[in-house]
C-alpha cells in the first residue's frame, strides 16, 4: 500500500485533484467528507460540538449549521483549537479504518486540507500539494463560493501559508490556471504515484527473498 497525503489551501482545487485521482484509481478518503459524517445528528461528535459551542450552531432540522459554526471559529483562533479537538481525532479513527479496508496493493489519497497545520506530513509515504497564489484562492472563493471578501481572507488566514504547504510537498500541482491545464499534470501525477508503488513492491519483495 502506497499512502499519499493529498492538501491545499482553500480554493485551491483540492477536490478537483481528488475526484480526478479517484478516477484513475485511487482509494480517497476524504477528510472533510468525514467531518461532516461524524457530526451527524445522533453522533457522540455532534453531541460534544453542541456541548461546546451551544443549541444556536444546530439548523432547525436538527443537523449542524456548519456556515453559522464556520463564522463562528474563523473569527476565533481559540474557539477553531476547541472544535479542532472535538472532530480530529474522530476523523482520524474513520480514516484509518478506511485505509486499513483498501486492498494492500492501493494507492490510498487521503485528502485532508489541514494536513500541513497539524503536521501531518510524516504519516505519508508522500505529499501532494496543489498550489494556487492567494490572490486566485480569492477570487475563487467570491466568486464561486460566494464568501465576502472578509470572510474568504479570514478562512485563508486560518490555513496555513502557501510556503508552509509547500515546504512539506514531495509533488506540487500547479492549479493557478485554467481548469484544462489541470487534468494533465493530475494524470502525471497519477503515473509517478504508480511507479512509487511499483518501487515499494519490488523493495518489499527483494526484502522477503533476502529473509
Amino acid at each position: 500500500m502506497l499512502k499519499v497525503g493529498l492538501t491545499g489551501g482553500i480554493g485551491a482545487g483540492k477536490s478537483e485533484v481528488s475526484r480526478l485521482l479517484a478516477g484513475y484509481g485511487a482509494v480517497v478518503v476524504d477528510a472533510d467528507r468525514i467531518a461532516r459524517e461524524v457530526v451527524e445528528p445522533g453522533t457522540p461528535g455532534l453531541a460534544a460540538v453542541v456541548e461546546a459551542f451551544g443549541e444556536s450552531v444546530l439548523a432547525g432540522d436538527g443537523t449542524l449549521d456548519r456556515p453559522k459554526l464556520g463564522a463562528i471559529v474563523f473569527a476565533d483562533p481559540e474557539k477553531l483549537r476547541t472544535l479542532n479537538a472535538i472532530v480530529h481525532p474522530l476523523v482520524g479513527a474513520r480514516s484509518a479504518e478506511l485505509e486499513g479496508a483498501a486492498g494492500p496493493d492501493a494507492i490510498v489519497v487521503h485528502d485532508v486540507p489541514l494536513l500541513t497545520e497539524n503536521g501531518l506530513a510524516p504519516l505519508y509515504d508522500l505529499v501532494v500539494v496543489v498550489d494556487a497564489a492567494p490572490a486566485t484562492q480569492l477570487a475563487r472563493l467570491t466568486a464561486l463560493r460566494g464568501m465576502t471578501e472578509e470572510e474568504a481572507r479570514a478562512r485563508m488566514a486560518a490555513q496555513a501559508t502557501r510556503e508552509q504547504r509547500l515546504a512539506v510537498a514531495t509533488l506540487v500541482i500547479d492549479n493557478d490556471g485554467p481548469l484544462e491545464a489541470l487534468e494533465p499534470q493530475v494524470r502525471a501525477v497519477w503515473e509517478r504515484l504508480r511507479e512509487r508503488a511499483a518501487e515499494r513492491e519490488e523493495n518489499a519483495e527483494r526484502t522477503a527473498s533476502a529473509e
